[in-house]
């Protein structure tokens, strides 16, 4: 069964006399239980995927197309109703830089206890704080701590554990692992496998493929606004279509060093000038006269790219 699906989602930022196309005809759909991971390098609009698909794009900014979660679109009911049935109860996301975003002057008990306030949860709080700190491996002694108290992979688990706690279907986690160092991105890492296993759906946004690699049953890749290629991991790490996809991957240094790292000319297209055509066209090696023009989605064996190379030779 479906829990989300996204149609054609566009998203725009209205900055003074400027329009961000930030997310461009984006649409995937995530099945129950699954796992999916969006890479891109940075301001390709993955956050704001993220923060569309819960309605917290900011400001009076443009969102169009649909979201919908178990077949029912969540952008044509009002902001209160979703507010109290679908945000944190449904959907959860952990925001980038999620460990610095803990109140100093709150402990962490307090902390969870607002959250469930605010959501007018008369449940057995202290039951639940518990559930959800067992959940990422965390011991309740420190629910009386403040967060400077706590190490950089405890508030991370601490902020898993807030987005958890109303035992939402789906989660989005966006840089789960930044500023983290390798043993405690591992610890990060095991605990959301452990979430995976017990049926959470999950929505992984990083820049970094071997995190993905870890988490993630399909991938979506990235580019100024669009997803150009997606697929399951497999497929994508294994026979990567789109120019792009192919030199992200390339681009990860090898152990053995068997290879040159591969890296891109040029810079990613700016958002607030209308055009038209593959946004990859300026850094293709591929590139054709007929990519000025926008490519269709071709199928793959599990999804789909957007290449006019495959495109070219149906």
């Amino acid at each position: 069964m479906t829990t989300l699906a996204i149609e054609e989602l566009n998203v725009q930022y209205q900055l003074r006399n400027k329009t961000i196309h930030a997310v461009d005809g984006v649409s995937f759909s995530l099945e129950n239980n699954e796992s999916l991971g969006i890479v891109g390098e940075s301001a390709c609009g993955k956050s704001t995927l993220g923060l569309a698909i819960i309605r917290s794009v900011p400001g009076r900014n443009i969102v169009k197309g649909d979201i919908l979660l178990d077949g029912k679109s969540t952008l044509k009911i009002s902001e209160d109703e979703f507010t109290k049935t679908i945000r944190w109860k449904k959907i959860s996301m952990m925001f980038q830089g999620a460990m610095n975003s803990l109140d100093p002057v709150f402990s962490i008990k307090q902390q969870f206890e607002e959250i469930l306030r605010t959501h007018d949860n008369i449940g057995n709080h202290l039951k639940m704080i518990n559930d959800a700190m067992d959940s990422v491996g965390l011991s309740s002694t420190i629910l009386d701590k403040f967060p400077h108290e706590l190490s950089g992979g405890m508030k991370q688990r601490v902020i898993i554990a807030m987005a958890l706690i109303l035992q939402p279907c789906l989660i989005i986690a966006d840089e789960p692992t930044t500023a983290l160092d390798v043993l405690v991105q591992a610890q990060i890492l095991s605990v959301f496998k452990k979430l995976k296993k017990e049926g959470l759906s999950i929505i992984l946004i990083s820049h970094d493929l071997g995190i993905i690699s870890e988490i993630a049953d399909k991938v979506g890749i990235m580019y100024a606004g669009k997803i150009v290629e997606f697929g399951t991991l497999h497929e994508i790490y294994s026979n990567p279509k789109h120019p792009y996809t192919q030199a992200l991957l390339k681009s990860i240094p090898k152990i053995k060093g068997e290879s040159d790292l591969i890296s891109l000319k040029g810079t990613p297209p700016d958002l607030s000038n209308p055009f038209t055509g593959c946004r990859f066209y300026d850094r293709c090696p591929h590139a054709m006269e007929k990519c000025k023009k926008d490519p269709l989605k071709t199928k793959t064996e599990t999804g789909y790219v957007s290449c006019w190379i495959y495109e070219s030779n149906k």
